[in-house]
């Protein structure tokens, strides 16, 4: 099975002091579904000071351990709210775009591809705990957690599905085999068969990077 690097979110615990990465395990059995072998990503494995020195550096690393043949940006947590995170997932873009691997962004982490290309964020009303029916090149009804939405489609990208209400729910990059997705696939009851297929088919595109 081909590897595909999850990033984590984090979750905190001041009274033990503790800053814990997790992973949602029905997004391990979602990429499981789809046919691929999931692998966490350690937040803290790139560490850097506030002027952005680089005090700890592991991720490449891990990058050329694990190989991973795709990556997941996960769901949870805020831009800016966890520096790590934030760190560790615009590194794993990085490396995504120099060795054009797929990428899924999933609800943060569609935001988070946007940002990383010059997009900017906005919040947004009445697109959390609710289903939304989708129009564009992707057709669905999908779930809504998200209390933030993008201000503009980022260049480079084209739209592939807005909201009821003109929300921009779907992006994918014209040259690299992004996609980035406003809705959980792995909270429905049942893994709906448009989202597996979709996974299946942007991690079968084509990557230069060899995979050994």
């Amino acid at each position: 099975m081909k590897v595909v690097a999850i990033s984590q979110r984090v979750d905190a615990f001041p009274e033990r002091g503790e800053a814990r990465d997790a992973l949602d395990q029905r997004l391990i059995a979602f990429v499981l579904a789809a046919g691929f072998l999931p692998v966490p990503v350690p937040n803290g494995l790139c560490l850097q000071t506030v002027d952005g020195e680089r005090v700890h550096d592991a991720l490449q690393d891990w990058l050329n351990t694990a190989l991973p043949h795709a990556i997941v940006l996960s769901g949870g947590n805020d831009i800016g709210e966890c520096p790590a995170r934030d760190l560790t997932e615009s590194r794993l873009l990085d490396h995504a775009s120099s060795h054009r691997l797929p990428v899924l962004g999933i609800c943060r982490g569609m935001q988070m591809i946007a940002h990383w290309s010059g997009g900017e964020l906005k919040p947004v009303t009445g697109h959390v705990r609710t289903r939304h029916q989708l129009s564009g090149k992707i057709v669905a009804e999908v779930n809504s957690y998200h209390g933030l939405s993008l201000v503009g489609c980022p260049q480079e990208f084209e739209v592939l599905a807005r909201s009821e209400d003109g929300e921009i729910e779907a992006i994918r990059h014209f040259s690299l085999p992004w996609e980035g997705w406003m809705w959980h696939p792995e909270r429905e009851d049942v893994f709906a068969a448009h989202d597996v297929q979709r996974l299946k088919q942007l991690f079968s595109e084509t990557s230069s990077f060899e995979i050994s």
